[in-house]
């Protein structure tokens, strides 16, 4: 018997009890159970489980009243889940974790309902994209800042953050990761582990302030799912990180790039520095401001100039400077502070809008798509749009739940990485770079659009019918390229238009992509859109 099975068993065997927290439910429907005095008397009965078990009530969903293994079908499990979530709200609760078995082919579940409401989600969590060559320190870095413990050299705390096996296993980071910790009135609010859905849940549940990081890949073949981190996020601040023994590479310059072509205010780490006597630190420093200046901007050595000027200078074009180490934890409480006091940048207050960079599929909830919240807000039970399709059709959906850090929420806003649980799609239909948009939206599927270009890096020049692959949000896609004029060189800036070569995307003016072809990489502007016909 697993030990996730066991948890089952024991609910079972401690059963339904008049002075228990244990509820037994086959299932639960709209129609019955949330009609006339229905939806209050079992809000009352939620409130006496949840007093017999000092603020915690285990619900056994998909079981007879004496406890016998009936099992539900998948629609029916999630319509009870939404239901007891309902009646959770008017209790005061809230449905903290949900565990699943397939019984006599369907669903036995237990949900863990906990006191207290929903979290509500402030307008002061910052997200930060991290970036930097590989083995530079980023996934260090930012696991010792999330939990506060130092590394023990080996990457003992990257390993919080990958979450592939082969990547453990390698020491390489393959895809996004992303961690969060936050901030009180006393302080930092670590996680204790981060492998823990409910240690990172916790974080969410009682930081007054959170910071999440989306962590991307340092390896040179992944750059392409770096530049989907850095673009396809709502990001407030970006993270470049530079070992101290090894300094500034081709792939940091690429990075730094990305990262300024989309205007992200940003913090330079200088990692590593135990490894390293302070005159390396120092040539180090030196190397990283030469390379700010190459491309017009500030540096601003926190060390010389202090938390308070950084704080309040750092912008497009001025850029903290900050040594680190994961191992002494030097300059740990320096990141701390800025993170803690850092302004929100990435505030939108328009109609909802989410691109997708993820979708998965949850037993008992369905299809989830996964992605940071654009713009707008969304609410459990909202009526959505989804698409386009490969056709340019749009599908409407319902949002079952929200998840963000594995923490259910009743709402999301702008700039919230989130897991939204859909009614109405298969997962199977739901691909990367789609987008999440109001049912009353009268969205445009694009397949074709003017820009705005300037071409970084190409070994001799771009011209008609150019085909590099299009990062534009979390779209990354094969493009044609037909420049104005003809073509474009190296340093050149110019328009030109972009069509898509497989399908369309919604596409809006003024947003901003990346561009790439083996070492050949550019930044664009969205200048003009043609609807598809």
């Amino acid at each position: 018997m697993s030990r996730d099975r066991a948890l089952l068993e024991r609910a079972l065997d401690r059963g339904e009890q008049d002075g228990g927290n244990v509820e037994f439910k086959e299932r639960l429907s709209r129609d019955v159970h949330l009609e006339g005095g229905r939806r209050e008397s079992l809000a009352a009965q939620l409130r006496h489980r949840l007093l017999s078990g000092d603020g915690e009530a285990t619900y056994v969903v998909g079981v007879t009243d004496d406890g016998g293994l009936a099992g539900v079908d998948p629609d029916t499990f999630s319509e009870t889940m939404d239901v007891l979530s309902l009646l959770a709200e008017e209790a005061d609760a809230h449905i903290e974790d949900v565990q699943t078995w397939g019984i006599n082919e369907g669903l036995v579940g237990v949900a863990q309902v906990r006191e207290g409401g929903v979290l509500e989600t402030d307008d002061e969590h910052v997200v930060v994209g991290t970036a930097g060559h590989v083995d530079h320190g980023k996934s260090t870095l930012v696991g010792s800042l999330v939990t506060g413990k130092p590394d023990d050299g080996d990457g003992a705390t990257r390993a919080f953050l990958d979450v592939q096996p082969h990547e453990v296993e390698r020491g390489l980071s393959a895809d996004l990761s992303y961690a969060v910790y936050g901030f009180d009135d006393e302080g930092p609010v670590r996680v204790r582990n981060p492998n823990r859905k409910s240690d990172r849940a916790e974080v969410v549940q009682e930081a007054d302030r959170l910071v999440s990081f989306v962590d991307t890949v340092g390896h040179e073949p992944w750059l392409r799912t770096t530049i989907r981190g850095l673009v396809g996020q709502k990001l407030d601040y970006g993270l470049l990180v530079v070992a101290a023994d090894d300094g500034p590479t081709r792939t940091t310059r690429e990075h730094l790039g990305v990262l300024l072509a989309t205007d992200l205010p940003t913090i330079v780490a200088i990692t590593k520095t135990d490894t390293v006597d302070e005159e390396r630190v120092e040539e180090v420093e030196r190397e990283v401001e030469r390379l700010l200046r190459d491309v017009d901007k500030s540096p601003l050595r926190v060390s010389r100039h202090g938390i308070d000027a950084a704080v309040e200078e750092i912008s497009e074009r001025v850029v903290p400077i900050v040594e680190t180490s994961a191992i002494t934890m030097d300059g740990l409480e320096t990141l701390d502070e800025l993170f803690d006091r850092l302004p929100k940048t990435s505030r939108d207050t328009g109609e909802f809008r989410m691109y997708v960079d993820r979708s998965y599929s949850v037993t008992g909830v369905g299809a989830v798509a996964s992605g940071t919240v654009m713009a707008g807000e969304v609410e459990a039970g909202d009526e959505l749009l989804i698409g386009p399709m490969s056709d340019g059709r749009f599908q409407e959906v319902e949002v079952r739940s929200i998840e963000m850090h594995y923490h259910r929420v009743d709402k999301a806003q702008a700039g919230r990485i989130v897991g939204i649980a859909l009614k109405g799609i298969q997962e199977s239909a739901i691909e990367r770079g789609m987008v999440l948009l109001p049912r009353d939206a009268d969205p445009e599927p694009i397949r074709e659009f003017e820009a705005e270009v300037m071409v970084l890096n190409h070994p001799t020049r771009i011209g008609e019918g150019y085909e590099p692959v299009v990062h534009l949000e979390t779209i990354g896609e094969a493009a044609a390229f037909y420049p104005e004029d003809g073509r474009l060189l190296p340093g050149d800036t110019g328009k030109t238009t972009v069509e898509f070569k497989f399908r369309p995307y919604l596409v809006e003016e003024g947003q901003k992509f990346v561009f790439r072809e083996g070492r050949s990489k550019g930044v664009g502007t969205v200048t003009d859109v043609s609807p598809m016909e």
